[in-house]
């Protein structure tokens, strides 16, 4: 196969993708806030969800899968096309972690409460997990490019034989079971910590996502030739799985009250962690999409590029948003009483639901209403810094 870097430039498709999954991510994040029934039940609790409802969340399960395997692919091409080294990829690799995770720690549990209480539950979320597989795959680099490939499918394909393992069985230790395969809280430092992504299988998706940029720089027809035909395979797989119902998710779909609700039943996957079937419908038919979205001429202005290029910035700063609207909203409802929950964690990512107002929330369109807002109040925001990652060559601006 022909590797040679076609040029310097960015791969505007991945980009875009990235910005999609971007996008997407705001409207879940937004439902976490606003949404009144998440404050009670999850949205893909068959025996209480809606359609619509369902679908809000399902749409999203995108967005992790895509955008490690994005992040991946994009330190690939960080590494080839810039003409660097496997040192400098690996120092890159794991300083960048360990900033993430001090994000997580600092900035982003500050933006989920508003509150530097020490009584807070620390949330490891999504930052924290871009961290974790970032200090791994540092080292997993190093390993020849074929077999870092393979290592990554075993992690996404095996992981789930580890299920029936739980985190009790550990003992003192099972802090180390929750940061690795089950979700959970642990304690460590006097503080509670509630891990919801652990790094398997998310580490095998990040590395794999690493191993496709050799796709990447591939001549142009040649890639999408195999991108599409790898985003159908595992479309397909995933299918298969699916319908003999074995493997592949601990979770297994099963006849609901309606024809609907069991084919909403068939797609509700695991996501933590992340089941085979679950990283499978949601990569398959994103490289659907990346394949559309290389034959497309994308400028650089688009809203999709523009929030691609900008990840972090993005990310901080639409939560940061998010919360400030809730505040804000929730202090012309409430009044001042307002300021007795609010500087705390929504019972949908972990609070203390007792005392929040029974009647929390608001219904579904005006989290629908307040996500489109806040995109399109975050473009020219994200356009401006986007401008300045593009002229500045400074190391530091690589970390933002």
């Amino acid at each position: 196969m022909d590797t040679r870097p076609p040029s310097s430039s960015r791969l505007l498709s991945l980009d875009a993708l990235r910005g999609a999954v971007m996008v997407i991510m705001a409207l879940d994040h937004i439902r976490d806030f606003f949404d009144r029934s998440a404050m009670s039940f999850s949205p893909t609790d068959l025996t209480q969800t809606t359609p619509i409802l369902f679908f809000t969340r399902w749409i999203t399960h995108f967005c992790l899968p895509v955008f490690l395997f994005c992040a991946g692919s994009g330190a690939f091409l960080w590494w080839r096309r810039g003409n660097r080294t496997k040192r400098e990829l690996s120092w890159f690799l794991l300083t960048r972690g360990l900033w993430f995770i001090i994000l997580e720690l600092i900035v982003m549990n500050f933006a989920y409460n508003f509150n530097v209480s020490s009584q807070n539950l620390i949330l490891l979320l999504v930052l924290y997990i871009f961290g974790a597989c970032m200090i791994l795959l540092s080292a997993l680099i190093h390993l020849p490019i074929r077999l870092l490939a393979a290592v990554s499918i075993a992690i996404i394909a095996l992981h789930n034989l580890l299920d029936p393992i739980r985190a009790a069985s550990f003992g003192s230790h099972a802090w180390a079971w929750n940061l690795f395969h089950q979700p959970g809280v642990f304690t460590a430092f006097g503080r509670l910590f509630l891990v919801t992504y652990p790094i398997f299988p998310w580490i095998g998706v990040m590395a794999a996502g690493f191993c496709f940029g050799l796709i990447l720089m591939l001549e142009k027809a040649v890639r999408r030739r195999i991108i599409l035909r790898l985003g159908l395979a595992m479309t397909a797989l995933f299918f298969l799985l699916r319908t003999i119902n074995i493997y592949g998710d601990p979770s297994h779909w099963s006849a609901q009250k309606s024809a609907l609700f069991t084919v909403l039943s068939f797609f509700n996957c695991t996501k933590y962690p992340g089941s085979l079937d679950f990283i499978l419908i949601t990569l398959g038919p994103a490289l659907l999409v990346l394949t559309w979205l290389d034959r497309r001429h994308l400028k650089p202005t688009n809203p999709l590029i523009v929030f691609g290029r900008v990840p972090l910035f993005y990310f901080v700063l639409h939560f940061y948003a998010i919360h400030a609207i809730l505040l804000i909203m929730s202090w012309i409802r409430y009044g001042s009483n307002a300021f007795s929950f609010i500087f705390h964690t929504v019972p949908s990512l972990g609070g203390p639901r007792e005392i929040y107002p029974a009647d929390f929330g608001y219904p579904l369109w005006v989290t629908y209403a307040v996500w489109i807002g806040l995109v399109l109040a975050l473009y020219p925001f994200c356009k401006w810094f986007a401008r300045i990652k593009a002229t500045h060559r400074n190391p530091w601006v690589s970390y933002l």
